[in-house]
């Protein structure tokens, strides 16, 4: 099992974009790196990372199991929208509604963003990637030792986008995972969806005998676009995925 503590997120130090405008933001468990067209307005950004935080941790006051269940979890049909978005992307995955945490936070926000007139938006949440872009993007993938991952990056180009791309690790990171995989990104229209469903694909990878399998779970799921899974010296992909 993974080491609970904070890890440094220095793969951000590798994010090349000459045209954009980064920011940071930390509100407590929260760290994202927000990269926008024109400059970001911080306050803006804050309020609402605030709001949604607040909406998830109203919920778990009222319903624990809303932050420990490891299955999916019906919730209150007045709960806020962005609850709703968890629990509908866990069901699809069949995890628990935390595992959409992340995704759907750089997703609301990445929404809010464009409705306040920004173009290109890239909203990195702890590996989870909200994003809209004008123009054709280069994302990298990190998987930590792996010999072949971090060579690797996908082309996302304009038309596909609002876009989350969303990876988790049985090796990188403090979230809850049951596998042994490098790295699993999954692509889907929805954040929510592409972080609760990482995290359901990258579960069930504990050696490079497992990714066919993990690869037809991934077809399953309604809402995925596209999948990679590194584990060790091996990949498989599905999808819609332009290496470069």
């Amino acid at each position: 099992m993974k080491s609970n503590k904070y890890q440094e997120r220095f793969y951000r130090d590798l994010v090349k974009t000459k045209d954009l405008h980064l920011m940071r933001i930390t509100t407590r468990e929260t760290d994202l790196q927000v990269l926008t067209d024109k400059p970001a307005d911080e306050a803006f950004i804050k309020e609402k990372v605030n709001y949604y935080r607040r909406a998830i941790e109203g919920y778990i006051a009222k319903d624990r199991r809303f932050l420990t269940a490891l299955k999916p979890l019906e919730v209150e049909l007045g709960a806020a929208p962005i609850v709703k978005r968890m629990a509908q992307a866990a069901k699809r995955a069949n995890v628990g509604p935390m595992a959409a945490v992340a995704g759907a936070i750089a997703e609301f926000l990445g929404r809010d963003l464009l409705k306040k007139g920004y173009k290109d938006i890239i909203i990195e949440n702890g590996g989870d990637i909200f994003i809209a872009a004008s123009k054709a993007r280069k994302v990298g993938i990190y998987a930590g030792k792996s010999k072949i991952g971090n060579k690797l990056s996908i082309k996302i180009e304009a038309r596909d986008t609002p876009m989350g791309i969303c990876t988790s690790s049985g090796k990188i990171g403090h979230s809850l995972n049951f596998g042994l995989a490098d790295a699993v990104t999954v692509l889907s229209k929805n954040a929510s969806l592409a972080d609760a469903a990482a995290t359901a694909v990258a579960n069930r990878v504990n050696s490079q005998s497992d990714l066919e399998k993990a690869v037809d779970f991934a077809k399953s799921i309604n809402g995925v676009l596209g999948v990679i899974i590194i584990v060790k010296r091996h990949l498989a992909s599905y999808g819609k995925i332009a290496f470069t």
